[in-house]
């Protein structure tokens, strides 16, 4: 008798669920991290993935959460002060992390729920004080997504300024064009939208960001930009990268070129726009205003004061699939519904039904 516990379908914000095809990918024979084969695997993904990027810089592979490469980018370009824009959870992390590192920060701080706005950006840099700057364009604790051109657009104001921005739950749902926007490190993990488990992240890294790393010390070993790009030039990692990952990354990459990367930006939004339908249609507001929200994922307020724990339960045992009851702060105040990865109108309609049985149930 298996021991396994019975699957369910993830449409929380990430890990997100994989497809057969994906893990039939990571079951390839093992290879060595230092072999032709290796090096040939490393080679056949850069050219898809410098087209998401859009950019034509290199694109480094991290076997970490984003967070790694994430702490490693302040410890590359930081040697006056990062300026850290904080408006949720996972952005007011950065501002802890930079600390922990020992980094001067200044602060940049917006209600949660609230875009970063590039006038306040313009204001803080405007002192002078800062050469590195972070912010995350989609803010996943609050579906709230920040415009990026707009902030690019002040960032590139001032030359002396390094941007690092984190797409961890926006990049492959929608259009960042790294070297249009002029972002010196763009930054993804695996689990969310790429529809892969949990385990590499990717980083993107102009070469002006490449000479800033240069001149600061103490930019450790295993998120050095220096030994990423060295490694990178002989189509390897700095450190024994987890192969089958990479296989699952060659195998999605492969199906975002047959999809078309258009058709798939296309898809991520109409599947957003079919969730918020059904949110207004259920007394459900969005938690940020509707032109700023996510379109790889929904955060609405619980309006109805809705047992979000009982109904995820339900939703699992009944249904066999489960969404996210809110987070941090915001737990059991708001609730996330997914959108990203290989989703479906046919699967977000039958979650959405499924969504309507239990809302019922808990009604009657």
């Amino acid at each position: 008798m298996s021991n396994q516990p019975k699957p369910y379908k993830l449409f929380i914000p990430g890990p997100i669920q994989v497809s057969e095809k994906t893990f039939r990918a990571m079951t390839a024979p093992m290879i060595g991290h230092r072999s032709p084969d290796f090096v040939e695997l490393y080679k056949s993904v850069q050219p898809g993935l410098q087209a998401l990027f859009e950019t034509k810089d290199p694109v480094f592979i991290s076997t970490s959460s984003a967070w790694g490469v994430m702490e490693g980018s302040v410890r590359n370009l930081t040697k006056k002060k990062v300026l850290n824009c904080m408006n949720g959870a996972f952005s007011d992390k950065w501002n802890d992390v930079s600390t922990r590192i020992g980094k001067p920060t200044g602060t940049l701080r917006f209600e949660w729920g609230q875009p970063v706005d590039p006038e306040a950006v313009r204001r803080e840099l405007s002192t002078g004080e800062y050469d590195t700057i972070t912010f995350i364009h989609n803010e996943t604790s609050t579906g709230t997504m920040s415009p990026i051109a707009e902030i690019m657009a002040v960032v590139r104001e001032f030359p002396e300024v390094i941007s690092v921005v984190d797409a961890v739950s926006s990049f492959s749902a929608v259009r960042i064009p790294k070297d249009e926007l002029g972002i010196d490190v763009l930054l993804t993990g695996s689990q969310k939208a790429l529809a892969l488990p949990p385990g590499l992240s990717l980083i993107s890294v102009s070469q002006r960001a490449i000479e800033r790393a240069k001149t600061v010390e103490g930019r450790g070993y295993y998120f050095d930009f220096l030994e990423f790009l060295k490694n990178h030039e002989k189509g390897m990692t700095p450190s024994t990268p987890a192969i089958p990952l990479i296989r699952a990354l060659k195998s999605k990459l492969e199906d975002i070129e047959a999809e078309g990367i258009e058709n798939r930006f296309a898809r991520h939004k109409r599947l957003n726009t079919r969730v918020r339908e059904w949110g207004a249609a259920n007394g459900f507001e969005l938690f940020p205003a509707p032109e700023f929200g996510s379109i790889s994922l929904n955060c609405f307020k619980n309006t109805r004061n809705i047992d979000l724990p009982a109904l995820n339960q339900r939703l699992k045992e009944a249904h066999g699939c489960v969404i996210d009851g809110g987070y941090g702060k915001l737990k059991g105040q708001t609730f996330r519904i997914s959108n990203m990865g290989d989703e479906t109108d046919e699967t977000i309609d039958t979650l959405l039904a499924a969504l309507d049985s239990v809302l019922k149930e808990l009604n009657a």
